[in-house]
């Protein structure tokens, strides 16, 4: 990741918001690719072994062509309050806290420090965002599935409020950490792609004569670290999004293996090019979006 501490000194408070403000922003602009990536990856239980004919999501385009046209444009946005609740806590903590994190690990005598203490501050400080924000993980994609329903049949959710209070009325309260495991696996391998591949990418990059550090290399910078974290932690991402989804899995291990065993390990990378349209524009948005939100309001001061 860029050094986002570079030029003056800024409070964690001051990151958290500037952090939760972009990566909310970025959330916004993204979610229809999101709300489509998760269909694609649920989609296996309504077609397979039911004998209903080809699936009813097929790609990118069609995915999103299909919701559109059977649940009207509005509903690629599903799953936004609770997306704005995960990235406003998430993506405010894990970026809030890998400085101190960073710090805390210590660096050599001139300061610098290695590649392996960065991933190991990204694996932690992800961890504890996602374990923090996981409920409203849990609800933006239990609200996301819900495709077109049969006339007469209620939809489980009327508002995120709403699965907040029936998923803790129904499965009780530790119902909302359900796919914890799977999900601190797959946001802490993630949250560790992206800040290191961004910050190695860019280095790379403003080492070819013509480069700088400006908009455009920040924007390579992002697609690179989105290409990454969706390489890493697209099987991570199948398995947290299938057990929040449902509820017939004992756990992320058990997932796995029958994802696995069912369908192949192809499976695992369903809905790839959306992640990756999803991650990588997500990922330029939101560090294009936060350097200039702490340039206007920080690094002035």
């Amino acid at each position: 990741m860029a050094d986002l501490s570079h030029r003056t000194e800024i409070s964690f408070a001051g990151t958290f918001f500037c952090s939760a403000f972009a990566a909310c922003f970025a959330e916004v602009c993204t979610i229809p690719l999101d709300t489509a990536k998760v269909r694609l990856q649920l989609q296996k239980r309504t077609v397979v072994g039911e004998g209903t004919g080809p699936p009813k999501y097929k790609g990118v385009f069609g995915t999103i062509a299909t919701i559109a046209r059977e649940e009207g444009f509005s509903a690629l946005w599903k799953g936004i309050i609770p997306g704005l609740h995960r990235q406003f806590i998430y993506g405010g903590l894990r970026i809030g806290l890998y400085e101190p994190v960073k710090a805390f690990l210590g660096s050599d005598y001139v300061g610098n420090v290695s590649l392996f203490q960065k991933i190991f501050a990204a694996l932690i400080t992800g961890a504890i965002a996602i374990s923090v924000a996981n409920p409203t993980d849990l609800v933006k994609v239990r609200l996301q599935s819900e495709g077109k329903l049969p006339a007469g049949v209620a939809r489980r959710y009327s508002s995120a409020l709403s699965a907040y209070y029936t998923i803790v009325q129904q499965e009780g309260l530790s119902a909302l950490w359900t796919g914890l495991g799977a999900n601190i696996a797959r946001n802490a391998t993630i949250n560790a792609a992206e800040l290191a591949s961004y910050d190695q990418v860019k280095q790379t990059i403003m080492q070819i004569p013509g480069f700088s550090d400006n908009i455009f290399t920040h924007l390579l910078a992002g697609l690179g670290a989105g290409f990454f974290a969706v390489c890493i932690g697209s099987p991570l991402d199948v398995v947290k999004s299938r057990m929040m989804g449902d509820t017939i899995y004992k756990g992320a291990l058990d997932c796995f293996v029958k994802t696995l065993a069912s369908e192949g390990p192809y499976a695992f990378y369903k809905g790839f090019l959306l992640n990756f349209g999803r991650l990588g524009s997500w990922n330029v948005i939101m560090f294009l979006v936060l350097e200039q939100v702490k340039s206007l309001f920080f690094l002035e001061a």
